[in-house]
């Protein structure tokens, strides 16, 4: 079977593709220096040696840029989760011990790209209101949450300790929907799939406040070992939700890698 062409491109659109490469990597240089509120299209325009005039031809205003930049960083750790969660999955784990990988995946990303996690995960920037492009690479996150809890309930290994409760009215329509979405939940009930609905909520949760409690420094002089801290964080967590590991045998095995 012959090899579809592959489309071309102009060299005007090259041009255009290589100039936004750019004004990207300035925008990311001037969030490191500067943060996001300090964020200004006139100074990325100064970086790339061009009239700002220039630059609004290929980027409207300051929001649009930093939606381009908060997309990026969704899609960023998305593509961690999703990666983390293949490896995990193909090397046989457990849903559960699946999650702790991801999580792991997730705080290494944060520490190597801080100005990213912040962009996302930090302090919003003020007056600026994220539009509906930056949900799907959002989601993508949410998805290997979502992934995680419905494996656990599909192979019967789901099993919550944490308190009963009616899921009715805690979350939006909208997230039931998009854990139905995405498989079946195997063992559990229609009250067991929307309970594990809104207690996917603990796991990213907990995933959040894990990474931004090392990463801003609210541990310092508190924890001896950072990662493992981490570890019992995001585990203690997701007992409550149903997904039980044993660390001990996860740091052996650590050990055994190192």
């Amino acid at each position: 079977m012959p090899t579809p062409p592959v489309p071309r491109t102009t060299p005007r659109e090259r041009a255009r593709a290589e100039l936004m490469r750019d004004l990207l990597a300035s925008a990311r240089a001037r969030l490191v220096e500067e943060g996001a509120a300090g964020l200004s299209l006139r100074a990325v325009a100064r970086d790339l040696g061009l009239a700002s005039s220039a630059v609004y031809r290929y980027v409207p205003s300051r929001d649009a840029l930093l939606t381009l930049l908060v997309a990026e960083s969704y899609d960023a750790v998305g593509q961690v989760c999703e990666d983390a969660a293949a490896a995990s999955r193909a090397a046989g784990r457990t849903p559960a011990r699946r999650w702790l990988d991801v999580a792991r995946a997730v705080r290494a990303w944060a520490l190597a790209d801080r100005h990213a996690y912040e962009l996302i995960y930090g302090t919003p920037v003020r007056g600026y209101a994220a539009p509906q492009d930056t949900v799907a690479p959002a989601l993508r996150v949410w998805g290997v949450v979502v992934d995680c809890l419905v494996d656990a309930g599909a192979d019967g290994s789901l099993q919550p300790v944490g308190p009963e409760f009616d899921p009715e009215g805690v979350v939006t329509p909208g997230v039931h929907a998009f854990g139905a979405e995405r498989g079946a939940w195997g063992t559990l009930d229609e009250v067991g799939r929307r309970r594990a609905a809104v207690r996917s909520l603990t796991l990213f949760s907990s995933l959040l406040g894990a990474v931004s409690a090392e990463l801003f420094g609210h541990l310092r002089g508190v924890h001896e070992d950072a990662r493992r801290t981490f570890d019992v964080t995001i585990a203690t967590a997701a007992a409550g939700v149903g997904l039980h590991v044993d660390l001990d045998a996860v740091w052996q095995e650590d050990a055994a890698d190192a």
